[in-house]
Parts: structure tokens; sequence; C-alpha cells
């Protein structure tokens, strides 16, 4: 495993790099943190070139400024690491927030992918309208509001199956406490607004495809995925587990993503890739 700082526009992203074959970038969730993927990426490592990072204020990274960030800020960096470490072009992996700023990077630079799985985007805006689970972001923000982000946070874990039936690795769990008020408070307004722009990803020259845990049936992070897989056309899979199962079974997911990464590898609608 190789780390580095890689440097962008105002912030300097920590990332780890591991293996080699067709480059991975995999994106992290609330907390935003390259920790969650370690054991996955391991586990990846003999077949793709996985890069993984701490998102912008976020953990090892810099660039916390304490205002609101939109979600363009944020696909622009993951495009940036694309540039710079993956030779242009890169399939890309999301999970939660991670998997709403891969669809939001696969709209607005398509140049930089060469494919697509967004895992449980709790894009909660593309549910009906009069869904409980439309008000979210809105109760967790109002938490935030009133209780800091201990009070949003206690919440939030409550809202994610399987959350407390299995340990976090300790580093990881010590850095996302350190994270929450970057993600309450600066992270939360874009996830918040996001609507994914179903033009562009229709005609996205590159295969997408959504998913969710068999264990995350009916929840507001899962269905989304449903949802948007049918608007724009794509497939869309069953994982095994959990909303966080690359913790919980490293192995069991590893190997399920591994043969979906494969097969969206070798799609024949991906373009040659594009050099720097």
């Amino acid at each position: 495993m190789i780390s580095g700082t890689f440097e962008v526009d105002g912030a300097g992203l920590y990332y780890e790099r591991r293996g080699s074959g067709p480059a991975l970038l995999m994106i992290s969730g609330a907390g935003g943190d390259a920790g969650y993927y370690t054991k996955v990426a391991a586990d990846l490592a003999d077949a793709f070139t996985v890069i993984t990072y701490d998102r912008r204020g976020n953990s090892r990274s810099t660039g916390r400024c304490g205002v609101p960030m939109d979600l363009a800020q944020q696909a622009s960096d993951a495009r940036t690491l694309i540039d710079g470490l993956a030779g242009g072009r890169a399939l890309v992996f999301g999970n939660s927030g991670g998997a709403i700023i891969g669809l939001t990077l696969a709209a607005l630079h398509p140049d930089s992918l060469a494919g697509l799985i967004a895992h449980e985007p709790p894009a909660v805006n593309v549910l009906p309208d009069g869904d409980p689970a439309r008000g979210f972001f809105a109760d967790l923000a109002e938490r935030y509001a009133q209780g800091g982000a201990p009070a949003a946070g206690r919440r939030f874990a409550q809202t994610v199956r399987g959350e407390g039936t299995y340990r976090w690795p300790d580093d990881l769990w010590r850095r996302f406490l350190g994270n929450q008020d970057h993600l309450f408070g600066t992270e939360w307004q874009g996830f918040a607004r996001f609507r994914p722009d179903e033009a562009a990803l229709k005609s996205a020259p590159f295969p997408i495809v959504l998913g969710a845990g068999a264990e995350d049936r009916g929840t507001y992070y899962a269905r989304p995925s449903v949802e948007i897989a049918r608007r724009i056309g794509a497939p869309w899979v069953e994982f095994p587990g959990i909303h966080m199962e690359f913790l919980r079974h490293p192995d069991r997911f590893a190997a399920a993503l591994g043969a979906l990464a494969t097969w969206v590898h070798t799609d024949d609608r991906s373009p040659e890739p594009r050099m720097p």
C-alpha cells in the first residue's frame, strides 16, 4: 500500500493506493474516511488498482472551511484524484453519500469514468411526495441545530440498519467522531438537496449500476437506488448484507463488489482510456 497527500483546489487529500490492474476509486459516505474500505481494498488489490481517500475536510485530509460545500466540489475532488492517480479514467464505487458523489461525478465529468457502481445512495428526493423518508435530512439538521453533533450522530446511527451489531476499527471510529461537525455543518446541505441528473446519467457512455444490501430492503437509503435505476434504465443489483457490510463482513462484500466491478470493466460500451 502506498499512501500520500494529493493537492487539489484548496485542500490536500489523503489517499491510499493498492494493487495493480484497472483503476477503481472508492468514495466513502458520512465521515469521508478511506478506512471504511481498508480490508475490501486489500482483497480487491489482486485484480484492481484500488484508490481510497479521505474526502475534503475529513480525517487526514485538509480543506475544512466551515461553510456549506456543494456536491460539485466533491465531484471535482474525485475527478482530480482520477486525473492524478489513475491516468484520467477509473471505475468508481460509492456507498451512501459516496454514491451520491459518484452520481454527481458521472453527470458532471463523464470523461473521468469507466463505470459507476452506486451502493445505497440516500437520494430521498426521488421518493414520492409525502414519503416519511423525505424528511430524513431536515430531521437530522434540526437535531444538529438543537443538540450539536452528538444528538445528530446518535439519531443517524439509529436510522442505519445493523449499526451496533459489530465493532468499527478503533482508529476509524475516533476519526469519524472528529468529522461529525464537518458532516452536519458543512456537507449535509449538499446531500440533502441532491437530485440525480437523469438526462446526463441516461446518456452516460459507460455502464452505471445501482445496488443495495439484501438486509436493507425498505430503508430510506435502499429504496432510492431502485427508483434511480428505473428512471435512468440502469441495472440494479442486490449486494450481501447491510449498509456497512464492508465493515461487518469485508470478505463477503469484496467478493460481490469484485465480481460486479469486473463485469462493469468488461462492458463493451466503455471507450478507450483517456490519458493525462
